[in-house]
């Protein structure tokens, strides 16, 4: 009988996503990505990039859009400081956490978002107060600027970093099961990591399918 201890071991691959939790396209991202993570041998970490940070500098904003980009900086802000205090293990279940409100329920004051996904994943409600302090935003710029790093500052979130490489996306919907989703991820580990390749892009023409 074999040695249980010579059994061929599996290593698993790291892979980095960079999200903002305001943005529905990194949502649906996240979810394919949770679902090729049963599928493929891969060990995914969670950091935060930001909109606001991404667009604090434009000036050609109109007024909803940079009034949303203002809302913006609290959740990374509090999920920033939720990690410096507790460790990066709460980062993914506080962005689920919010995620759900923002994109499935539809709620519309952050603040109250902020509450209760705290509340949700047992993190002290006091966190709730750093989304209107700047006191995080040195670590909120530069968790996202090493994600900007990896792929040019023309683009935006999701990115995700494997094997050396980094990409903008996919941006799909609706997010990808099974079979498909693993297909997915071989094509984009694939193309990204083929010397010279750049883009592959087609026109939107739905919004983001959350169910």
């Amino acid at each position: 009988m074999a040695d249980v201890n010579d059994s061929p071991s599996t290593s698993r691959t790291p892979v980095e996503m960079w999200f903002d939790p305001m943005c529905p396209w990194a949502w649906m991202t996240s979810r394919w990505l949770m679902e090729v993570e049963t599928l493929r041998e891969i060990d995914v970490t969670w950091s935060v990039m930001s909109l606001a940070v991404l667009n604090e500098h434009r000036h050609d904003l109109d007024a909803a859009y940079r009034a949303r980009m203002d809302e913006a900086w609290g959740p990374v802000r509090v999920i920033i400081a939720a990690a410096e205090a507790h460790g990066d293990s709460v980062v993914k279940p506080l962005y689920d956490a919010m995620g759900t409100r923002i994109h499935l329920r539809r709620m519309n004051d952050f603040d109250q978002v902020i509450r209760e996904s705290l509340e949700e994943v047992g993190l002290p409600a006091a966190l709730a107060k750093d989304a209107h302090h700047k006191k995080f935003d040195a670590a909120l710029h530069r968790s996202h600027k090493r994600g900007i790093s990896l792929v040019g500052t023309d683009v935006g979130t999701p990115i995700i970093a494997v094997d050396g490489v980094a990409f903008f996306g996919p941006v799909v919907t609706p997010a990808p099961k099974g079979e498909a989703a693993a297909r997915l991820w071989d094509g984009c580990v694939l193309v990204a990591g083929t010397p010279g390749f750049y883009e592959l892009k087609r026109s939107r023409t739905e919004g983001p399918i959350f169910t």
